[in-house]
């Protein structure tokens, strides 16, 4: 751990919110440089506090990626709600990160209705400035700037670099002295398990595409590493609410589940350091996502928050 009695050692928390698909996890993975954060291009598929940490021999920030701030719809919603509206309470700064291209939108406007609860420092973070003109930022920033009184505003693009560096550079200068939290070679605080779910269940998503919804959920039954050898064997199973989706995610003659097992191999393979034997099932629960006590058997522990 650092030792931070003779140099000021800057330190603390930071927040990451906005509307689906601005960006947050490809900038989350291009400052942590590892792919820690769900990749993908549906809505809510960050549903823990993923932290990616990044450290330097100055100043470690801690990325809490919120669950979706967005409107619930059922109970997962709520809990999701509740779990960011918290979030934002015990953060030192808040980033709100928006798509330049898509300019302002309800959801926006819903957020910032939420950042005015809040007492906590907000940066307003435009991302993806590479897909729009030089010319429209300018109008971009004076909307959001009548909306609410932002510390920052930075247009980045995470996607190539732009500005990320300047963006970590106004975040540690505004963090408090404080302590090393994290050993620097450690990239996130979750346990193993719950990133590997969440490979598989990015996978999942990606292959079926629109053919099966957000309700489906990745429990690890097991992951054990085998005596005297280089390889962890994974068991995993995939919770889907229909017969339909089962069929899907299945996919004929199996294919879509064993394309899911090799995609999900390659990257736990590069998460973990070693090789990896991972066996798949898929199992039909109905309607999980409105039983709390199902909830909380995938992780999504309210008492945890």
């Amino acid at each position: 751990m650092h030792n931070n009695t003779t140099t000021n050692y800057k330190s603390g928390f930071v927040s990451i919110i906005g509307r689906p698909n601005v960006g947050k996890s490809t900038f989350l993975n291009r400052v942590i440089g590892q792919k820690i954060a769900i990749m993908s291009d549906k809505p809510q598929t960050t549903r823990n506090k993923i932290q990616g940490v990044y450290t330097q021999d100055d100043a470690q920030i801690v990325f809490i990626d919120t669950p979706g701030i967005h409107k619930p719809k059922h109970k997962l919603g709520d809990f999701m709600m509740k779990v960011a509206q918290n979030t934002l309470k015990e953060v030192d700064l808040v980033l709100f990160m928006i798509n330049a291209k898509e300019g302002l939108g309800k959801g926006d406007e819903f957020i910032i209705e939420k950042l005015k609860e809040t007492s906590t420092p907000v940066y307003l973070v435009i991302n993806k400035i590479d897909e729009v003109h030089p010319d429209d930022l300018l109008p971009l920033m004076e909307t959001y700037k009548a909306l609410y009184p932002f510390k920052e505003i930075v247009p980045i693009s995470a996607l190539q670099g732009n500005n990320v560096e300047v963006l970590l550079d106004q975040i540690k200068k505004f963090l408090p002295e404080g302590p090393q939290y994290y050993p620097a070679d450690q990239v996130t605080d979750h346990p193993e398990r719950f990133i590997v779910a969440e490979l598989i269940r990015e996978k999942v998503l990606h292959l079926t595409r629109e053919e099966v919804p957000h309700s489906i959920a990745v429990a690890i039954d097991s992951m054990k590493k085998r005596e005297n050898k280089d390889m962890v064997d994974i068991q995993a199973t995939v919770v889907v609410e229909r017969d339909s989706q089962k069929g899907i995610v299945i996919g004929k003659q199996g294919k879509v589940l064993k394309e899911v097992g090799q995609k999900a191999r390659v990257d736990i393979e590069a998460l973990l350091g070693s090789k990896v034997f991972l066996e798949l099932w898929v199992k039909v629960q109905k309607d999980w996502r409105n039983k709390q006590s199902q909830l909380r058997d995938f992780g999504f522990n309210e008492n945890e928050y």
